[in-house]
């Protein structure tokens, strides 16, 4: 096994025991990344001698007992909205590309205090808005190539799934990191609103972004928010929990209206089902409520994105229009037909949903759902069709009320992997990402792609 198949924890662990160096690890990945990116197209650029760099200085620091932490020397990719210092900047997109930003994005400039490596920048939907742009093409899924990888981080989810980093930075403001995890069986957190800064981060929607870490097991997962929020901040929750690794007595609540509102595919079905079973059987109590209100939340975000991105893309509609994609275009065209009354009523029925959220939460320790209906499409759907609102059914609504809100593989039988999705307190990140590790580890297949995208 190669550090191509390492969790970032185990590859921390292995660096303090001698067993390989940041160097070498991010040599290997580099190696994989020239092996199997043609067939994914994951990565926008590849920062390699910057990479080999930073890597035999984190190598060295170590060495001496200058210790960052958990990511001193891990390898980590970033979605390609985020500013690197000297890198490009490309959005997925013919329009607007910045040759070479100036300073990081926040999280980026985290991410190097932490000590970790900066493998590349992450291919994505063109501008996170949902449509590929022709000039970059569709981010592949490991786990089939004439799948999507999802959308909009499909190349980070993409890239953790295959092996090509351990860890990653995506973008969330309907599902764009969730959706992604759960197409290619890996694990993404869309943090409370507000954890993770998005300074630097080319905007979609001010009123819903989010900036989150996808991760293949919901530990790394926590050890890279635990970087891009700060130390130990209040919004990633710090309060004393049961024993990580338990569900016993843990209240699970389940919207069964809203789950069996939209067809489920079979194997999103059977996950869902297995993972009620095993909880049940560790202890957990299932508990069926009624998102009321809640359950019509994405009519409220569909009233507020779109306006919010065709202003922001303002500075770029009229002097490059025809770089844009055509799905990209029509949606950012669609974004001036909202009303400005429709959208200030739509922001004062987001603080009454998040009201309702904050009741229901209350009474359990997690909803849980699917993250998305169905496993892998060919194609990303537009975000404002029908099928673009079915895609974001189960994920939309959370990122309207800010909750905490992550994507865990849990395949019940072999073949593309299946996601659901946990929901927590809103500023109770920590807590959700420890049921995450306990509901993931009673999975019964691993959700992992063939050769040669699978285990090295």
């Amino acid at each position: 096994m190669t550090p191509g198949s390492w969790s970032a924890r185990r590859l921390a662990d292995a660096y303090r025991r001698g067993e390989t160096t940041p160097l070498a690890a991010t040599e290997a990945l580099l190696e994989r990344i020239g092996a199997l990116e043609p067939g994914l197209n994951a990565f926008a650029t590849v920062l390699a001698d910057t990479a080999l760099e930073r890597a035999q200085q984190a190598g060295a620091e170590l060495a001496s007992g200058d210790d960052r932490g958990p990511l001193h020397g891990i390898p980590v990719v970033v979605k390609d909205l985020m500013a690197v210092r000297g890198a490009p900047t490309g959005f997925g997109s013919a329009v607007g590309r910045v040759a070479r930003a100036e300073r990081d994005a926040a999280v980026v400039a985290r991410l190097r205090r932490a000590g970790a490596v900066l493998l590349g920048k992450t291919n994505l939907l063109e501008f996170a808005y949902g449509a590929v742009n022709p000039a970059v093409g569709p981010t592949r899924n490991p786990h089939d190539l004439g799948r999507t990888a999802g959308g909009s981080s499909g190349g980070s989810a993409a890239a953790v799934a295959a092996g090509l980093a351990p860890l990653a930075l995506g973008t969330d403001t309907g599902g764009s990191i969730r959706i992604p995890a759960a197409y290619c069986g890996v694990v993404g957190l869309k943090p409370s609103y507000g954890a993770v800064p998005v300074d630097g981060v080319f905007p979609l929607s001010w009123t819903l972004d989010h900036v989150g870490p996808l991760a293949r097991t919901a530990e790394d997962a926590a050890l890279l928010l635990r970087a891009l929020a700060g130390a130990e901040p209040a919004a990633t929750g710090g309060e004393a929990h049961r024993a990580a690794g338990t569900l016993d007595g843990v209240r699970l609540g389940v919207p069964r209206g809203y789950v069996d509102a939209v067809p489920l595919d079979p194997p999103v079905r059977a996950s869902l089902r297995a993972a009620e079973a095993a909880a049940r059987e560790a202890g957990a109590v299932i508990v069926d409520l009624d998102l009321g209100e809640l359950a019509e939340a994405n009519d409220a975000l569909l009233d507020i994105l779109p306006p919010e991105a065709t202003v922001i893309h303002e500075q770029y509609i009229g002097v490059g229009v025809e770089g844009y994609a055509a799905t990209t275009r029509d949606q950012l065209e669609a974004g001036r037909s909202v009303p400005a009354v429709r959208y200030l009523r739509a922001l004062e029925r987001r603080r009454r949903l998040t009201d309702v959220f904050d009741g229901l939460a209350a009474g359990v320790d997690a909803l849980l759902t699917p993250a998305v209906a169905t496993v892998a499409p060919a194609e990303d759907p537009a975000v404002n069709g029908q099928e673009g609102a079915a895609e974001m059914h189960f994920s939309g609504p959370f990122n309207v009320v800010g909750a905490p809100a992550v994507s865990v593989p849990f395949c019940a039988s072999a073949g593309l992997p299946a996601g659901l999705q946990l929901v927590g307190a809103r500023g109770h990140d920590a807590r959700l990402l420890e049921l995450a590790a306990a509901l993931a580890a009673r999975a019964p297949v691993a959700c992992l792609p063939p050769a040669p995208y699978g285990p090295a």
